[in-house]
């Protein structure tokens, strides 16, 4: 009886010496682990890019399309804010009375004229109709010596044709105000020598803000009211 005690005592006491020594071998383990982690370097997440408008983009993401530049205004509308702004006649003594609606006059090919031509004795001044930027000089077979200004939302551009010569120090990306002298009156071009006048047109841009093409706008019920 005492020998069994005894042989069960030594298994006991076995289990307790081999529990000890895995739980101190686990312990062991876990603190170098814990240690290696620790003298890691540490690594922070990286942000995620922000994009200008403020809106958050993942990595990879596609760029943004760029803004949709907006539409014209209607034609209505482009002839209504054209009234509000009181247009000046572009020939220095020229009266409202002595204009004449020549815009749906056919001219060569059958093309509609799509301007309006001011009568007036050569040398004649020519002022800026409006606030604006000059866009563009420039010389052609049809408008001789010729001016392109935007006005001051670059929706309109004016145009000033068969000048004599500019007024000096004109330049291209000039401010000019309205009545400002650009030049003068004269028949370059494809004007008759004898009948020296100022072709003027008037175009909505469309978003492009091309200085040599548009939609022709009246400018008879403009400049006559």
């Amino acid at each position: 009886m005492r020998r069994i005690d005894r042989r069960h005592r030594e298994r006991l006491r076995s289990r307790v010496v081999n529990f000890g020594f895995t739980f101190a071998l686990g312990a062991l383990v876990a603190t170098l682990l814990t240690d290696r982690v620790q003298r890691l370097p540490s690594q922070a997440a990286e942000p995620l890019p922000i994009a200008t408008t403020g809106a958050i983009e993942s990595p990879g993401a596609p760029p943004r399309a760029p803004a949709i530049e907006a539409a014209p205004p209607s034609m209505a509308e482009a002839i209504g804010a054209l009234a509000r702004r009181h247009l000046l006649i572009p020939v220095e003594g020229v009266t409202a009375n002595r204009l004449t609606d020549t815009f749906n006059d056919s001219r060569a090919v059958g093309r509609r004229h799509d301007a309006i031509d001011i009568m007036a004795p050569r040398g004649t001044e020519v002022r800026a109709a409006d606030d604006g930027t000059i866009a563009k000089l420039f010389t052609s077979n049809a408008g001789g010596l010729t001016i392109y200004q935007f006005d001051p939302t670059q929706t309109f551009s004016y145009y000033y044709a068969h000048l004599d010569r500019y007024v000096s120090g004109l330049a291209e990306h000039q401010p000019v105000t309205r009545g400002q002298l650009l030049g003068y009156v004269g028949s370059t071009g494809n004007a008759s020598e004898t009948a020296p006048h100022l072709h003027f047109a008037i175009a909505r841009l469309g978003t492009d803000r091309a200085w040599w093409k548009g939609d022709s706008i009246n400018p008879y019920p403009l400049l006559a009211k």
